[in-house]
């Protein structure tokens, strides 16, 4: 049932104004991706509806929608559950996120300026605190924006969207294992920072792939760990 997943008041109702429709999907989505709907949860519009303080309709919509995209499965005579990754759609999407990640990980020690890398810093800060906080979802919020900020440092447009494109289910693997990469993943953020700030591409890149590559094997032995 969704009343065990979410706690009484963990959803914002939303407000009226603007394009419902999205607005609902967006909230969904956000939902699945911090893994406040669990993969394998059954999924009742009105309840869903309820939660968000909207009728059926923009729900149904936007799990359809949410379906297309494989965030959701929509089962005849049953209804909508979560999508439960395989281990295949996990480490086929984590490998391409290391592909992108290292060549990020390069343009951004050849283009980075002083600001830049104050602002991962600052950023490292915030993820060591909330690690030592254990405040698993800041973690993997920072995390996200840590990524982010090497992205934007690179330069390139189109290596962005394409990263934008695969951000969300690196969100969704990340979480069940943030905890358990805790410290470890923040120290390896200071020596890609280190290496950035040195203008090391080579190394650079060594870091993030080394950085990706430990995430994707830590969530294949999540169950063991």
């Amino acid at each position: 049932m969704l009343s065990a997943g979410l706690p009484q008041g963990a959803v914002p109702k939303l407000e009226r104004p603007g394009p419902l429709r999205e607005r609902v999907y967006v909230a969904l989505l956000e939902l699945i991706t911090t893994r406040s709907l669990r993969p394998g949860q059954h999924l009742v519009e009105s309840e869903l509806a309820g939660h968000l303080g909207v009728s059926r309709q923009p729900v149904r919509e936007a799990l359809q929608r949410l379906n297309t995209e494989g965030w959701v499965d929509l089962r005849p005579a049953q209804g909508a559950f979560v999508h439960e990754p395989t281990e295949e759609e996990a480490d086929q999407l984590l490998t391409v996120r290391t592909l992108l990640e290292a060549e990020a990980a390069r343009l951004a020690a050849a283009n980075a300026g002083s600001a830049g890398i104050a602002a991962l810093e600052a950023l490292c800060e915030k993820g060591e605190q909330a690690v030592a906080d254990g405040e698993v979802d800041l973690v993997v919020a920072t995390n996200a924006e840590f990524h982010a900020k090497v992205m934007q440092l690179a330069g390139n447009l189109v290596l962005s969207e394409l990263a934008a494109r695969v951000d969300q289910r690196v969100r969704w693997y990340y979480t069940p294992v943030a905890r358990q990469r805790g410290k470890q993943s923040w120290i390896e953020h200071r020596e890609l920072i280190a290496a950035i700030s040195d203008r090391d591409e080579q190394r650079a890149t060594q870091v993030m792939r080394a950085h990706t590559e430990h995430t994707r094997r830590t969530y294949h032995q999540r169950e063991n760990g």
